[in-house]
């Protein structure tokens, strides 16, 4: 616990730090930028292909003319829109999480290893494709989950917990594979991950729970529509942060596990040496009596 509280404060500090302050809007940038550049060429074909989608459905298809007559307007004209920008967000929100992945933890876990722990040696234990393709599986696997899971979200109570539980079980996988990939060997990897399994998955949870909050900008996009080439950017921005906060505290707890355990190894090391030195002077002066 002691450990848990201590890396949450010292990454809540590390999130005014001016290097995490550039590198939360480094991602934001790109992701407008392959943003504006989806709505140039797709935009008017998205919304196209929905609203005939919309129209396809023989039942809807009279429910959306009955809502015509009803407000005196086109229906599905108004709902495309909203409809396209609903579907992209969550590949708004894995494409953040694997931007951080790939190019925010890194730097951030380096700073984190800098100012904490200059002198723990780095093993080196996973390339940077290698951590890539591993954080593309499993983003792939919690998607499929995601999806399976749907029809268990009309249950109120697991709606709260299971898209939480789902991106909290990624947000733990990746963030601290990424965290040890540098410093750790593969075997101090497995032995961290196997002994530290329900803190880190509970932090993982947490940034679940973190990761919800930007919805609420991204409701008031959608009832605002005045605002939302204000507040889309926002929510994706507040992502990015929580994405890196994610990225901080894996960094803070799981180097400092590191470090315990490489000191806990050491001082076992050096007092079975001094055992072992202990018997061969017992030996010795057997072996030296008279």
């Amino acid at each position: 616990m002691r450990l848990l509280l201590d890396s949450f404060w010292r990454s809540v500090a590390y999130c005014m730090h001016p290097r995490v302050i550039i590198l939360s809007f480094l991602p934001l940038g790109l992701m407008v930028v392959l943003a504006a550049l989806y709505g140039y060429f797709y935009w008017d074909a998205s919304v196209a292909w929905t609203r005939e989608a919309l129209d396809a459905w023989p039942l809807i298809a009279s429910f959306w003319a009955w809502l015509g007559r009803l407000f005196s307007g086109d229906v599905t004209a108004v709902l495309a829109p909203m409809v396209v920008v609903v579907a992209a967000t969550p590949v708004i929100v894995v494409v953040s999480l694997l931007i951080v992945a790939g190019l925010m933890a890194p730097p951030l876990t380096r700073l984190v290893a800098e100012r904490r722990f200059p002198a723990l040696e780095q093993k080196k234990g996973a390339s940077f494709f290698g951590s890539m393709m591993r954080s593309l599986g499993l983003t792939v696997l919690a998607l499929l989950a995601l999806v399976v899971s749907m029809p268990l979200w009309l249950i109120p109570p697991l709606v709260l917990v299971l898209p939480p539980l789902i991106w909290g079980w990624l947000t733990y996988r990746v963030m601290s594979f990424d965290a040890l990939s540098e410093h750790a060997s593969p075997e101090e990897r497995t032995a961290l991950l196997r002994a530290h399994r329900l803190p880190l998955l509970g932090v993982g949870v947490l940034c679940g729970y973190l990761g919800a909050a930007p919805s609420i900008v991204w409701a008031s996009g959608l009832l605002f529509a005045a605002a939302f080439l204000v507040l889309v950017p926002l929510a994706i921005w507040i992502y990015t942060l929580v994405f890196a906060f994610s990225a901080l505290w894996f960094a803070h707890y799981c180097l400092e596990a590191l470090a315990q355990l490489r000191a806990q190894r050491a001082a076992a090391a050096v007092s079975t040496s001094s055992a072992d030195a202990a018997d061969a002077r017992a030996v010795a002066t057997q072996w030296g009596a008279p």
